[in-house]
């Protein structure tokens, strides 16, 4: 039988080829897709991000396990198509208009879909209105922004703007973050979270939808 236990401790270690082998193996052997995911590999983002908070992990630890579980998953997702997901909730991600770093936002965004979030990653440069346009587009229930320039987090502000400007007011939660953001900031603009790492970013996301 598939060790899924083995599967969980794969993604915890950030062994990619590990737990793509053993993905295969649970499938073939007809496990439930949505299964493996929420009893093993959720449980060992969750674990590798309780780690991190403790001290006991650092961003390459996060960096690892979020390739692992990508790979996983990129294995699963097809099989799941036309199937409730069981999402605990729908984002939208991206870098604001004018910054083009994307590697911390590619961790939070990997955190998230691995903790059972559907994410869409719109990638970096995005302007206030494409993010509009994706939150629409997707229903989203949260907009996620990152800058890592102290030059383009007004953007940040604009997109917020933009969002309480339209249709969506009331309706869509903003969260934001990067290296020079702070809490402060995050008030100032009206943001509804903040978080300084890819971890805290799970935990504001459940708080923000009311998930515990």
């Amino acid at each position: 039988m598939a060790n899924l236990n083995g599967l969980q401790e794969a993604i915890v270690g950030g062994k990619l080829e590990t737990a793509v082998a053993l993905t295969n193996e649970a499938i073939a052997e007809g496990c439930d897709p949505q299964a493996i995911i929420n009893d093993y590999m959720i449980k060992g983002m969750e674990e590798i991000g309780a780690r991190f908070e403790a001290g006991q992990a650092f961003v390459p630890n996060l960096l690892m396990s979020a390739r692992a579980m990508k790979g996983a998953l990129d294995i699963l997702k097809p099989l799941m198509r036309g199937k409730a997901a069981g999402s605990a909730g729908r984002i939208v991600i991206g870098t604001v208009q004018g910054d083009l770093h994307d590697i911390g936002k590619n961790l939070v965004a990997s955190m998230l879909e691995g903790c059972g979030f559907e994410v869409v990653n719109l990638g970096v440069d995005i302007s206030s209105e494409r993010f509009v346009e994706a939150a629409r587009e997707h229903d989203a229930q949260i907009v996620c922004m990152s800058a890592l320039l102290t030059t383009t987090m007004p953007r940040m502000k604009e997109v917020i703007a933009a969002i309480n400007g339209s249709d969506l007011k009331g309706k869509v939660k903003t969260m934001v973050g990067g290296a020079p953001v702070n809490e402060r900031f995050a008030a100032s603009i009206g943001a509804d979270g903040y978080s300084s790492n890819a971890n805290n970013a799970v935990a504001m996301a459940r708080s923000l939808l009311g998930i515990a």
